[in-house]
């Protein structure tokens, strides 16, 4: 079991030395900014010359609510700043990774990058420097790293939410330290003194498991909500109350039970392959997760399925040449990625099956432009623009914003106003009274909406 502490102040193997942070995508500049606001003298190293510019000079492309007022405000306290050269590196008392290590086609996580930056630190880091990984890594990654490197190493793993990334770093409701060495744990446990949170201490491999093994839960209560919404639509019961029956039993909890397109996003499916494919290497039979993973991709088939039906009248009604409106295209609210998004997925068969998709995103960047392309999707920055002429409407994302949309306006540019309610995020009254024939996922024929009681 691991120890449970709460982080130590400051010493004088943390506090007095500058913390080096490589890689400043979501996960390595919320760590290079948060811990400036902390106190600490961070420099974050990046091979992208123009992004390391573009940070220098407090600008931010990444739609993480807070994040670019703390690099900026780290900025002009001379507590952070961003180069190309790992030789800043140098003068660390820590070292946190935070590289990407994305799936292989074999679902495996792809190390090159990680394996490259090692090789580049091995020359550079001071001798009693401790490297900490952040990256989420196969089990045994951290203590190979330490081989590599001749120096102690420490699995400190990430939990942080995106759209919520700042807040979660600096509110975190667990810290994870993995350490075969106390004292390299000492050091990198006291990069967060001021925070109220316990601190787990226990062995590299049960850390990097943890990380995997958090991820892949959520994935499989969301695909158990998903396949329990189709068994209510099949007999004619209501997900919403169902759920909320759940949600009350503090031994299940409420958080990841509400049915939607699919689980996406950049951690939660590369981790769950990258955990199966762990587990059928260790000769681990782990057909839950295998399970959980095959629900996910028969939820955007089933998605697809139901927006066919409810257009068209009919589960094999023709889709070519239909022009149908999306509303939400990231994979959830509150951000601007696009990786893995369950919404693209179900645009992508119905472009498959010949649809016309206009979307309109509240969060979509323009680095999201290839993803829509591919998916056969026309963004518009204007929803009485996706509703135009279109034979029926899909909320695929769960912005609140889109509760606020004049229903009556857009139901009238429509030439069907259909709306298939992926989310449950919208209320039934409002649309019928607006003039919509409104389907959400999980709710049984002719069945009344949700209730509170």
């Amino acid at each position: 079991m691991p120890a449970h502490t709460r982080p130590r102040g400051p010493d004088a193997t943390a506090g007095g030395l500058p913390v080096g942070v490589v890689g400043t995508g979501y996960v390595g500049l919320t760590t290079a900014a948060c811990l400036a606001r902390l106190g600490h003298t961070i420099v974050g190293v990046d091979v992208d010359p123009d992004k390391v510019d573009a940070l220098n000079r407090g600008e931010v492309d990444l739609g993480e609510p807070g994040l670019a007022d703390l690099v900026r405000a780290g900025r002009d306290a001379g507590s952070l700043r961003f180069t190309t050269d790992p030789e800043a590196l140098g003068a660390a008392g820590v070292v946190v990774l935070c590289v990407p290590t994305p799936s292989r086609p074999d679902g495996t996580a792809d190390l090159a990058v990680f394996d490259s930056v090692l090789a580049g630190l091995a020359p550079v880091l001071a001798p009693d420097c401790v490297v900490a990984v952040k990256s989420t890594v196969p089990v045994g990654t951290t203590a190979r790293a330490g081989r590599v490197l001749d120096r102690a190493t420490v699995s400190n793993p990430e939990f942080l939410r995106e759209g919520h990334a700042a807040h979660d770093f600096l509110h975190p409701d667990r810290i994870v330290l993995g350490a075969d060495e106390p004292t390299a744990a000492d050091r990198v446990a006291a990069l967060y003194a001021g925070l109220d949170a316990p601190v787990l201490r226990t062995d590299p491999a049960s850390a990097e498991l943890a990380k995997y093994a958090s991820n892949a839960f959520l994935a499989l209560k969301v695909s158990y909500v998903n396949v329990l919404a189709e068994l209510c639509e099949r007999v004619g019961a209501d997900v919403g109350d169902v759920a909320d029956t759940l949600r009350r039993d503090p031994r299940i909890g409420a958080a990841f039970l509400t049915p939607g397109p699919g689980w996406g996003g950049s951690c939660l499916p590369k981790d769950t392959r990258a955990l199966l494919r762990t587990a059928e290497e260790a000769g681990v039979d782990f057909a839950l997760l295998a399970d959980a993973i095959a629900a996910n991709r028969h939820q955007h088939d089933r998605v697809a399925r139901t927006v066919r039906e409810a257009i068209t009248g009919s589960a094999d009604g023709a889709l070519a040449g239909v022009r149908i409106g999306l509303l939400g295209l990231t994979f959830k609210a509150g951000t601007d990625d696009v990786r893995d998004s369950p919404a693209l997925a179900v645009a992508a068969r119905l472009a498959v099956d010949g649809a016309v998709l206009t979307a309109y995103d509240p969060g979509i960047g323009r680095a999201a432009a290839g993803a829509l392309t591919a998916a056969g999707v026309q963004s518009v920055d204007d929803p009485v623009l996706v509703a135009k002429d279109a034979a029926g409407l899909v909320l695929l994302t769960e912005w609140p914003r889109f509760r606020d949309l004049d229903w009556a306006e857009l139901a009238g540019h429509t030439g069907n106003p259909v709306l298939v309610d992926t989310r449950g995020l919208l209320d039934p009254g409002t649309l019928a009274g607006a003039g919509w024939r409104y389907h959400r996922l999980g709710r049984g024929r002719g069945e009344p909406g949700p209730t509170t009681g």
